[in-house]
């Protein structure tokens, strides 16, 4: 009976003690709940059960975030939505797990209000022709204000800057107002 409950208990003991991390992926171990450094690599790993814990497993691959739209202001008061999609690294997993409680949530958070800051300091005319210097602006920012947190923010891209309808609408307008004024004027200078 005691044979049996030796080989059953050292079983399980050295089955816990035998962690594999895929490739691209990252674990970091607790023993007996203090963090010391220790980080399992891709591979075949041991850890001292019972004693260790394995407590955040992460890919450290680029990962992408996509931000859902949302309404924004521009500095000439006028209401837009934009949507963007944030490219994403784990560079440190240390500072990734005990910095920031819930990093994705934390992440999209600071997109959504550096957007909105973004856009509220361009005229509507600016967000639709310097989208590539927005996107470098989010860029060098969400960079600086992630590194804390060790993740590096890679590529920022704007995907979609929609106004709403009633500018749409009246856009359209001063659209068709200039191609009819355009018309004219050809018209008038083509009679003799």
């Amino acid at each position: 009976m005691i044979s049996i409950f030796l080989l059953v208990f050292g079983g399980s003991a050295l089955a816990g003690s035998v962690k594999i991390v895929n490739q691209g992926d990252e674990s970091l171990v607790e023993t007996l709940g203090k963090y010391n450094g220790k980080k399992l690599e891709p591979g075949l790993n041991f850890i001292y059960p019972f004693i260790d814990n394995v407590v955040y497993k992460e890919t450290i691959r680029e990962k992408v975030l996509d931000v859902p739209p949302q309404v924004c202001i521009t500095r000439d008061n006028v209401s837009i939505t934009v949507d963007a999609v944030v490219y994403w690294r784990i560079m440190d997993m240390e500072k990734a797990y005990y910095k920031v409680e819930d990093l994705r949530q934390a992440m999209q958070n600071l997109v959504l209000t550096q957007i909105r800051s973004e856009m509220g300091k361009l005229d509507l005319d600016r967000t639709f022709t310097t989208r590539s210097e927005i996107n470098e602006t989010l860029l060098r920012e969400l960079d600086i204000a992630t590194d804390p947190w060790g993740v590096k923010v890679t590529r920022v891209e704007l995907r979609d800057i929609m106004p709403s309808k009633t500018v749409h609408d009246s856009m359209e307008f001063q659209m068709s107002a200039e191609r009819k004024k355009r018309t004219v004027i050809l018209t008038s200078e083509g009679e003799p």
